[in-house]
């Protein structure tokens, strides 16, 4: 079985592969517990005073758990306006050929929780060139475009596409492939190649937006999990600590309140003697 998966240096978007009943109880369960359960340890995680390093971490111990690997290459970003790919970022794996920068989570900040895991090296490799048909416009790069052909999809995607990514689908189809190469050579574009994981191997992937409020984290987007049976099991006491943590704080203040509710009983039947001492 060839498993598939749509992957850059930017947030990942995957191909789904749906395995038979026979297959999917033995290894895929473990890619899928493997990423849903990395995916609740990052919600904790990822909340102010933490760093970046500190969930990077954890993921790996999770996904190892499950005798699985966290894919590399992924990351997730912090979120703004117009910005899917904010200068925060949580690396899916550390190793000397992709780093970033150290940065501590605080409040008021989003984040695009990205987690995909492999029953395989972790390692997905690029086959065909041609296969690739996302693409994101590089706002930060500027290139006189020579052909024809380039310079008229270029301006089709500014127009169209001008900070999120796109489908090559979505272009004037005659000139969109000859002039999609110039644009992607001179770094116009940043493309989101499809990688491939060995025959045989299972890629599992969750993704969820956070939100990092006063009161805890929020998570907006979602996912419901199917009714797994993976061969293997989360004894470490360590991600069981984790995955104890509160996603939400407690509300402060709720003593106060009710203080409050009990002044205010006291102070009705006082006031009620004053009016009646008034009237008579």
């Amino acid at each position: 079985m060839n498993t598939v998966l749509r992957k850059q240096r930017l947030p990942a978007a995957t191909r789904r592969v749906h395995p038979t009943q026979s297959e999917f109880n033995v290894r895929a369960a473990d890619a899928i517990a493997a990423a849903n359960t990395a995916a609740e340890v990052a919600l904790r995680l990822v909340k102010p005073g933490k760093k970046n390093q500190d969930v990077t971490e954890a993921i790996q111990k999770v996904a190892a758990a499950y005798d699985c690997k966290i894919v590399e290459g992924v990351l997730s970003h912090q979120l703004k306006q117009f910005v899917i790919d904010g200068n925060k970022v949580v690396l899916s794996v550390s190793n000397p050929d992709t780093r970033v920068d150290d940065a501590e989570f605080e409040e008021n900040e989003v984040y695009a929780i990205d987690i995909v895991t492999s029953t395989g090296d972790g390692k997905p490799k690029l086959l065909d060139e041609k296969q690739t048909t996302i693409y994101k416009r590089a706002v930060d790069k500027n290139y006189h475009l020579k052909m024809k052909a380039s310079r008229f999809i270029f301006s089709e995607i500014s127009q169209k596409f001008p900070i999120m990514p796109f489908s090559a689908r979505a272009l004037e189809e005659k000139r969109a492939r000859l002039g999609l190469v110039e644009c992607v050579n001179h770094e116009l574009l940043q493309p989101y190649p499809v990688l491939h994981e060995k025959p045989g191997d299972f890629v599992a992937h969750i993704k969820f937006t956070v939100l990092l409020m006063p009161n805890g984290n929020d998570r907006v987007t979602s996912h419901t999990l199917q009714e797994l049976q993976p061969t293997k099991t989360v004894d470490d006491t360590e991600i069981k600590a984790w995955l104890s943590l509160p996603v939400k704080s407690k509300k402060k203040g709720g003593g106060k309140k009710k203080k409050g509710k009990k002044a205010d009983k006291g102070e009705g039947p006082m006031e009620e003697t004053s009016n009646d001492g008034a009237q008579e």
